[in-house]
């Protein structure tokens, strides 16, 4: 074992190539989000449906790193939380967080369509999620937001009756605010749920600069709101994440080619 890394059997000839696909797929997403500095130690989740397993989803194992992931590394979970499959991590022993999979396991059981789940606890995130007024649609990007949901924070989610809230509060939404807590966006391929993510994190770093200059904020009128937003639609546009998704995998390999292993 090389210093520094933790080295587990890979499981390329164990699973389906969809399956590994995924794996590796999951596994380059969670080192960019750490490379845009989207991640908290080992906290939050980013979750995958495994391809043809209606009942199943990929998590991380709680206690690595979101840049020491691979696609060998993650559990294979039920949505009531049975372990189908689990590497092993010797001594470690890692398993799954509880508040995670209740989080995750809610989406994946409530909407079909939905592969990736993304939450995460960055700084911009969470004080956007303190304000009372939320996310303001005060720049061209964070306009695609202008009809994002929000969920009420209910203490840390270790209670399963917080599902049915959520997913009511989430609803058709691609994207969630969880009040004094942080984000949620979900997608149906792993880069579209990372584009929604990053452009959501970019609009609260953008609004909590802009609200720290205290200076007028510039507002937009509604029409031109409306407009921007309407610019941002499916049936306006190719599915987000479909041009720049395999660019990001280019460039997680040039940054560290070990999460495909």
């Amino acid at each position: 074992m090389s210093a520094g890394t933790l080295e587990l059997k890979s499981l390329k000839n164990s699973v389906s190539p969809e399956e590994w696909q995924a794996r590796v797929d999951l596994a380059a997403c969670y080192r960019l989000v750490a490379h845009y500095e989207m991640s908290d130690m080992i906290a939050n989740h980013i979750t995958l449906r495994v391809p043809g397993e209606d009942d199943a989803f990929l998590i991380n194992p709680y206690g690595m790193m979101y840049e020491e992931m691979t696609a060998s590394c993650f559990l294979k979970i039920t949505h009531e939380g049975e372990v189908l499959f689990k590497p092993d991590f010797g001594e470690l022993n890692y398993g799954f967080n509880k508040p995670g999979f209740i989080l995750h396991s809610a989406v994946h059981k409530a909407r079909p369509e939905v592969a990736c789940v993304i939450h995460t606890h960055t700084y911009a995130g969470m004080a956007v999620s303190a304000l009372q007024c939320g996310l303001l649609p005060l720049t061209q990007t964070s306009m695609r937001f202008l009809k994002v949901a929000y969920h009420d924070y209910m203490g840390v989610v270790l209670d399963l009756a917080e599902q049915e809230v959520l997913v009511k509060d989430l609803g058709d939404a691609e994207a969630v605010i969880l009040r004094n807590h942080g984000l949620l966006s979900v997608g149906k391929t792993v880069g579209e749920a990372f584009n929604w993510m990053h452009r959501l994190e970019l609009s609260c770093r953008a609004q909590i600069a802009a609200m720290s200059c205290n200076s007028p904020l510039q507002e937009v009128s509604e029409a031109v709101l409306k407009e921007t937003y309407m610019n941002y639609q499916p049936q306006v546009r190719r599915p987000y994440g479909l041009m720049e998704w395999p660019a990001l995998l280019r460039m997680a390999e040039r940054l560290d080619p070990s999460f495909k292993a």
